[in-house]
């Protein structure tokens, strides 16, 4: 008797109670599948709105001052915010073009001589209240995959005024370029490189998308 309790306490498995485990553990991955499926839609649709949005506060501040935003020659008179010192150098030059790099250092201080006016763009905008933000604030905003957002005069093999989103992971970029554009990282509205290249150097971009690299992208405004 013994001998039939230690041979029943030993029974593996049945194959119905492997079943349930295995439809509980496909239900598990299917669950974790799906809501990283709902995280990555999500920061696409943001990256989009982010761009719609920029685009669209531009062209309202140009609309309503007859001046590109960094570019605007009367910022310092036309903003009641602008006082001070610290605020001297806050106005553009009135090229028509936002001069400078999308990724030009940050003036805090507005008062940087010939900083350049990628860098006074968004707190134009903000100053005109056209995005979140007070107008002492050049901070350039961060986007949905943590890096940074910025404009400049032409990028790639795209000529005027473009957004660029920083360090996309390689999929992403693949599936913005795919949704919104051609397929071709070289041609389009929307062109890309490899992370921390020169922009401005078409001989940079990268016609498809390496996974394993992260990409500055460039959207045509």
């Amino acid at each position: 008797m013994n001998m039939n309790r230690n041979m029943n306490s030993n029974k593996g498995f049945t194959l119905v109670e492997i079943a349930i485990v295995l439809v509980i553990v496909g239900l598990l991955i299917g669950g974790v599948l799906k809501g990283q499926e709902m995280i990555t839609n999500a920061k696409l649709k943001r990256i989009e709105s982010d761009n719609a949005g920029i685009a669209a506060a531009m062209f309202s501040y140009q609309d309503r001052y007859l001046q590109l935003p960094g570019d605007d020659s009367a910022a310092l008179g036309r903003f009641s915010i602008y006082t001070g010192e610290d605020t001297a150098d806050i106005d553009g030059d009135a090229s028509g073009t936002i001069d400078g790099a999308w990724n030009a250092e940050n003036v805090n201080d507005l008062n940087g001589a010939g900083a350049a006016e990628t860098s006074k763009f968004f707190a134009h905008l903000r100053a005109a209240g056209l995005i979140p933000g007070g107008g002492m604030d050049a901070t350039k905003p961060t986007n949905a995959y943590g890096g940074q957002i910025g404009v400049q005069d032409g990028a790639l093999n795209i000529s005027g005024h473009v957004t660029i989103f920083g360090t996309i992971e390689g999929p992403i970029a693949k599936i913005i370029e795919g949704r919104l554009d051609d397929g071709d990282g070289t041609t389009g509205r929307i062109e890309a490189a490899i992370s921390g290249e020169d922009m401005s150097d078409p001989t940079k971009a990268e016609a498809t998308y390496d996974d394993d690299e992260r990409y500055d992208i460039a959207f045509r405004l």
